[in-house]
C-alpha cells in the first residue's frame, strides 16, 4: 500500500481529543473527492486526556488511521519527527489537530509540489484570527527577523499547514523546538525550491491554546541555535579554532610587547598595568575556544545524531 501512496498527513497532537474525530471526517471527505489514496499518523504527544481512545476508535472504522503514543509529553518538534519517519505518502502534509487549519487546502498544497516541482510549500495565515497584541504582533516579528536571518522569504514560518516531498522529510530530522525551522532544516538539506501559499486561518473552535509567550523567546534562541548548526554543527573547530587562535595570538602580542618593555626598556611594575591581565586573560580563553572547538570535533565525528522517543502504542503501523 506505501508504495502507491498520495498522500501521508501527519497530524501533531496533545489534548485535542473534542477536534480529531470532526477533523478526520473532515480529511476523508477532501480524500475521496479528490480519489487519493492516504494516511492520515496522529501522533499523540503524551495527552492525559481521552486524545488516544479517540484515535484507537476512529482507526476502528477507517483503516487509513494510524497512530502513535508517546509515553510522555516531548513537543510538537518529536511528534512530527517521528510522524516524518512513518510517513510514506509521495507528498506529506502536516497540520495542527485544532480545527484551525482546513483540509481543504490540500489537493492545491500537493498540485504545488506534484506539478510545480516546489520540494516544501509553507502556509500563510495572512488573515489570522489570533490575539493582535498577544499573538499576530510577537509573530509578525519573529518571522520577519526568521526570513532575515535565514536568507528565506517566507511570511509564516511557524504555520501548521505545509506540505513536503517524501524525500525531504526523511532528509532532516526534527528536534528540541525545531520544528518552526524546517523550512531552514530543509535548506541545509540541499533542498532549495521552497515555496509559499496563502491559507486559510480558522477560528479556534475547540480548546485553548498549548502555547505562551515563552514560545516567542525560546523561537528566537532556537534561532541562533539552528544557524549555528547549520553553518558550523560538523565542523565546530572552524568557529571556535578561529577565534581561539585569534585571541590566542592576541594575548601573545600583548606579552611580547610587555617582554620587551621590561627587559629593554627597564619598565617594572608590570603587575599593575591592565595590559598584564588583558593579556593573560586573552591567553586562557584562546586556549579554551581552541580545546572547546578540539572536543566538539570529536563529539561532531562520534555522534550517532539520533531522536529517541519513548512511544508507548502504535496503532496501524
Amino acid at each position: 500500500m506505501g508504495k502507491n501512496m498520495d498522500i501521508s498527513i501527519v497530524v501533531p497532537l496533545y489534548n485535542e481529543d473534542e477536534s480529531l474525530t470532526e477533523l478526520a471526517a473532515w480529511i476523508d471527505r477532501v480524500m475521496q473527492a479528490n480519489n487519493y489514496n492516504y494516511e492520515v499518523i496522529m501522533v499523540d504527544d503524551g495527552s492525559n486526556d481521552h486524545s488516544w481512545q479517540v484515535i484507537e476508535d476512529l482507526r476502528s472504522k477507517n483503516a487509513n488511521i494510524r497512530g502513535i503514543k508517546f509515553q510522555r509529553n516531548y513537543g510538537k518538534s518529536a511528534a512530527l519527527n517521528e510522524g516524518f519517519k512513518a510517513a510514506t505518502g509521495d507528498v506529506v502534509i502536516t497540520m495542527d489537530a485544532d480545527m484551525q487549519d482546513s483540509p481543504d487546502e490540500i489537493p492545491e498544497l500537493r498540485k504545488m509540489i506534484i506539478e510545480e516541482s516546489f520540494d516544501m510549500v509553507s502556509g500563510w495565515k495572512k488573515k489570522r484570527y489570533d490575539n493582535a497584541l498577544t499573538k499576530n504582533l510577537p509573530s509578525k516579528l519573529f518571522n520577519a527577523t526568521a526570513s532575515k536571518v535565514s536568507g528565506i522569504k517566507l511570511h509564516d514560518f511557524n504555520c501548521g499547514l505545509k506540505a513536503y516531498r517524501n524525500k525531504l522529510v526523511k532528509s532532516i530530522e526534527v528536534y528540541g523546538e525545531m520544528h518552526r525551522y524546517i523550512p531552514l532544516l530543509a535548506k541545509w538539506a540541499g533542498f532549495k525550491k521552497i515555496g509559499e501559499k496563502v491559507v486559510e486561518h480558522r477560528a479556534r473552535k475547540y480548546g485553548v491554546t498549548k502555547f505562551g509567550w515563552s514560545r516567542f523567546i525560546n523561537g528566537f534562541l532556537d534561532l541562533f541555535s539552528i544557524m549555528f548548526m547549520g553553518k558550523f554543527g560538523k565542523r565546530p573547530m572552524h568557529i571556535f579554532g578561529l577565534w581561539g587562535t585569534i585571541v590566542f595570538f592576541g594575548g601573545i602580542c600583548i606579552w611580547i610587547y610587555l617582554f620587551v618593555e621590561k627587559f629593554f626598556f627597564d619598565q617594572f611594575n608590570m603587575t599593575d598595568r591592565p595590559l598584564f591581565y588583558v593579556g593573560l586573560i586573552s591567553l586562557v580563553i584562546g586556549i579554551q575556544l581552541f580545546l572547546a572547538g578540539f572536543i566538539g570535533e570529536l563529539i561532531a565525528r562520534n555522534s550517532a545524531d539520533k531522536n529517541f522517543y519513548l512511544i508507548e502504542k502504535k496503532v496501524g503501523l
